[in-house]
C-alpha cells in the first residue's frame, strides 16, 4: 500500500526539516517547499494526499495557498501557525482549512491530527443515528449518505469531507442540541479537548452552503438543525 503523501510548505529550514524526518519515521511520503510559490508548484504536479501549510510563508502566504488549492481540490488541509492568534486561526479555517496545529507543536500531536483528518476525508461516514439507504430532506436540503451528495433546490452543493462530516452529524439528530465538545469528537475525532473556534467557523461556512437560518445557534450550549 502506498504511503500517505503530505505536502508540507514551511520557510524554515530546521523547523521544515525536523518535521518531514519526524512524518516519514511515521511512515509518510514528504513533499517539503520552503514558500507558498513552490508550494503551489508542488501541489499541482505531485497532487498530495494532505497539505501541510505555515501561515507565514514568503511568495504565496499560507492562507492564500490553501484558497488556491481549495479551487482546485478537496485534499485535505491543516495548517500551521506559530502565534494561536485569532485571526490567523479563523482566516486559515474560513479559506478552507480542516483544521490547525500552532507552533511549537508535538511531532505525536501533529501526527494524531494528520490521520485523524484523513480518517474524516476517507471514511466521512454517516452518523449512527441515519438509517442505511435513507435519503433526507430538510426543506430544500437533500442528503444522500451513502452516495456523499447533497443538493439545495436540486443543485449539488461541493461540501469538503469535514463539511460533510458535521452536517450529517446535525442530520442524524435533527432539532437536537449538539455541543461544540460532542461536534469536536465526533466530527474531528478529538479524543481530547480541543480548541471550538473550528467548530464554529465550520458551521458558519456550512451555513452559506445549505442556508443561514438551517442551523440555529442555541447560545451557551451549541448548534442545532432545523428540522
Amino acid at each position: 500500500m502506498a504511503a500517505t503523501h503530505v505536502l508540507f510548505v514551511e520557510d524554515d529550514d530546521v523547523i521544515r526539516e525536523a518535521t518531514t524526518l519526524a512524518l516519514e519515521r511515521d511512515g509518510f511520503q514528504v513533499t517539503a517547499a520552503p514558500d507558498g510559490v513552490a508550494g503551489l508548484e508542488s501541489f499541482r504536479a505531485r497532487q498530495p494526499d494532505l497539505a501541510l501549510l505555515d501561515v507565514m510563508v514568503p511568495g504565496i502566504d499560507g492562507v492564500s495557498l490553501c484558497r488556491r488549492i481549495r479551487d482546485e481540490s478537496m485534499v485535505p488541509v491543516i495548517m500551521v501557525s506559530a502565534r494561536a492568534d485569532a485571526i490567523d486561526v479563523v482566516l486559515g479555517l474560513e479559506a478552507g482549512a480542516d483544521d490547525y496545529v500552532t507552533k511549537p507543536f508535538d511531532g505525536a500531536v501533529l501526527v494524531a491530527r494528520i490521520r485523524a483528518v484523513l480518517r474524516r476525508f476517507r471514511a466521512a461516514s454517516p452518523s449512527e443515528e441515519i438509517d442505511e439507504g435513507a435519503v433526507l430532506s430538510f426543506g430544500d436540503i437533500e442528503i444522500d449518505p451513502e452516495g456523499m451528495e447533497v443538493t439545495r433546490a436540486g443543485r449539488r452543493l461541493a461540501l469538503t469531507p469535514t463539511e460533510m462530516r458535521l452536517l450529517l452529524e446535525f442530520a442524524g439528530a435533527p432539532g437536537t442540541v449538539l455541543s461544540r465538545d460532542r461536534l469536536l469528537a465526533r466530527v474531528w475525532d478529538y479524543a481530547w479537548g480541543g480548541d471550538t473556534r473550528v467548530v464554529d467557523v465550520h458551521v458558519q461556512r456550512l451555513r452559506t452552503k445549505i442556508g443561514q437560518d438551517r442551523l440555529e445557534t442555541v447560545r451557551g450550549f451549541g448548534y442545532k438543525l432545523r428540522a
